[in-house]
Parts: C-alpha cells; structure tokens; sequence
C-alpha cells in the first residue's frame, strides 16, 4: 500500500517528506524544521517527479515536453484552446519540428492534449491522466493544500479498504505474520527511520493478503510519483510517539480480534489527525 501527494512546489517549510513518511510509515507529526539542505534535497526529488519519464540524459523533446506540460497545468491555456503550430513553437524553443512532435506525443499520453489534423488542442486537467499528479507537486509556491487533503483522503479510503479485505481474507498463519509485525512495530515507535522500513513492510503484507490488482496497481502508480522520491529526501520530522503508539494498538485489536471495523477506525483516526495537521501547517505558512 502507497501513498502520493499534492499539488505543488514545496516552499521554505517542506511537509511532503513527513506526510509520506507518516502516511506510509503511519505517525503523528508535529510541523517539522528542516535544514537549508534537506529542503534542497526534497525541492530536487519533487522537481524529477515527471510522468513523462526523461533517459539518463534528458532529450530536448522531454524538455519541451515538461515545460509545455507545466504550462498548461497551470492554466496558461484554456480547455479547448489550440497550442501553437508545430512551427512556431520549433521557433520558441529553437528546435527541430521533429523534437517538438516528440514533445506533443509525450503530452499526449498524459491526455493533457488532443492531436488532431489542424493541430493540438488543450483538455481539461480533470481528464487527465493519474500520472499529472507528479507534476503537479512542482508548481507554485507551497503545496495546494485542497489536492492535499484529497490524496490523504483517498489513500484513507485504499488503506481501510485493503485492510478490512485482508484480515477477512487471511488465513491463521497469515493473521499471526501480521500481529508478529505489528509487536515489531510496537517496539520501534520512536524514530521514524526505525519505524518507517517496518510499517511499509505491513501494509505491502496486508496488500498481498487482500490480492487485489486494481488497488495495488493505483498504489504503485502513486508510489512511482509520490513515495519512493520522498523517501530518498530522508527527512528528519518529529514524531509524536504516544499517539503513534496508541495507532499500532488499534492495528494490533483489529488484527487480533479479526475485526475489519476495528483496523478500519484506526486508520481513519489516524488519517483524520494527519489531515488536520496538514491544514494547519499549510494555513500557517
């Protein structure tokens, strides 16, 4: 199970790190102070999470691509408005009509555009790809706080859904994996760099309990945009650890008493409170 993020360039003070960290390695954060550094490492993991997937070393039609593609995700364009000709945006970014065909495939596949005979036309963002998810994270100047809470809350909905399935599902020795799991988890409650490893290890073994290839396959669309990156970032975030463990608690009743409902409050609480403080800490930025 994986998580994703919101829309927008990350600012001087980064919440994407400890979300995914939370949500992924589930915790309780209190608003994290990073260093100059660390922020830097981030802002770069953010940038390089492009759907349009550049070689080792970028292309100029992936240029023109990633830049065009921002363009419109920001609205310069309107639905339904025509981009420039092949020719004249040869011309703007001084390359081949070859180079900027490239670039309009690549957009393309992202459904951002619609190639017709007179030229390409602008699609609704709503209509398009999962994968301009990525690439919203890198715009503006914080992260929009609105696609924020609606990743959190959709990522909520998978993980309760692929929790009640799986305790339902597992067999005898599968439910005593799990617990086994959740006491490891029990005992390392106090940094995230110890808890995190172990916490993904439980839900992609509740994944594999529940077997069930849409969520799982939507999880690794989000994990190729969102979690591997920012956990590459290493972050140092604070960590409430009384409440995490009162979390691993509830996991561990719903577990043991094989009660889909009681794992599936737990993780509500827990992705009520993340998204709370998410709201402040946006607001207050």
């Amino acid at each position: 199970m994986v998580i994703g993020y919101s829309g927008a360039e990350i600012g001087r003070t980064t919440l994407v790190g400890p979300l995914l960290i939370s949500v992924f390695g589930p915790s309780i954060l209190v608003v994290p102070k990073w260093s100059e550094q660390i922020q830097a490492d981030v802002w770069l993991a953010m940038n390089s999470l492009s759907p349009i997937s550049a070689p080792p070393t970028v292309t100029r039609s992936h240029e023109i691509a990633s830049i065009i593609r921002d363009e419109i995700l920001r609205g310069q364009f309107r639905p339904g408005e025509r981009l420039p000709s092949e020719r004249d945006l040869a011309a703007r970014f001084e390359a081949s009509r070859g180079a900027v065909r490239e670039a309009l495939s690549q957009i393309e596949q992202l459904r951002l555009i619609d190639i017709q005979p007179g030229g390409a036309r602008i699609k609704e963002v709503k209509d398009a790809s999962i994968a301009v998810l990525g690439p919203l994270l890198g715009l503006g100047d914080k992260p929009d706080a609105g696609l924020v809470d609606q990743f959190l809350d959709t990522f909520s909905v998978l993980a309760r859904f692929t929790a009640s399935r799986a305790i339902a599902l597992a067999t005898e020795a599968q439910q005593q994996e799990l617990l086994a799991r959740l006491d490891e988890l029990a005992r390392h409650v106090d940094t995230v760099e110890e808890l995190q490893p172990r916490m993904h290890e439980f839900l992609m073994h509740l994944g594999s309990i529940a077997n069930n290839l849409v969520v799982r396959l939507i999880s690794n669309d989000l994990q190729a945009q969102f979690v591997d990156r920012m956990l590459a970032s290493k972050p140092r975030p604070s960590l409430d650890a009384t409440a995490l463990a009162e979390f691993v608690a509830g996991l561990r009743a719903g577990v043991e008493l094989r009660d889909g409902s009681l794992l599936a409050e737990a993780l509500e609480n827990h992705f009520l409170k993340l998204r709370a403080l998410v709201a402040v800490a946006l607001a207050n930025k």
